[in-house]
């Protein structure tokens, strides 16, 4: 099973990959407070929860599409696969975002900071505005 999240916004599909299409940027993420990226894989750190490390498995401006793996991480996870989706639509642009994580407990927890990822988006957008 997968955590999935379709999500519109009225946005440019530009503006809105110009924030998830940098994968050393982060301020979009709840809760991580620094992030290095070297070659494929990205150190986040959260302070509190630990530091995890991610590798970048897919990066293509052209789709607006990012695919990403946690390969590191304090607690019980033993697979994470995610991608990020970013379609033009006739009023902004459609995020679609899957999450594939084991074991299935962490669901709550991986749709929990996928939502707090959304508001923190829609807070970034509306102050380009």
């Amino acid at each position: 099973m997968a955590v999935e999240i379709d999500h519109q916004f009225f946005a440019s599909a530009d503006s809105l990959w110009a924030i998830l299409g940098t994968p050393d940027r982060v301020d979009w993420v709840p809760g991580v407070e620094h992030c290095d990226l070297e070659g494929d894989v990205r150190s986040l750190t959260l302070p509190g929860a630990g530091d995890i490390k991610e590798q970048i498995l897919l990066h293509s401006d052209e789709c607006r599409t990012l695919e990403y793996s946690c390969i590191e991480a304090p607690g019980p996870l033993q697979s994470h696969r995610a991608r990020i989706e970013v379609i033009p639509t006739s009023t902004g642009c459609r995020l679609l975002w899957q999450t594939e994580v084991t074991p299935v407990e962490l669901e709550a927890f991986i749709r929990t900071s996928m939502e707090g990822c959304l508001v923190r988006l829609e807070e970034l957008l509306a102050a380009q505005r």
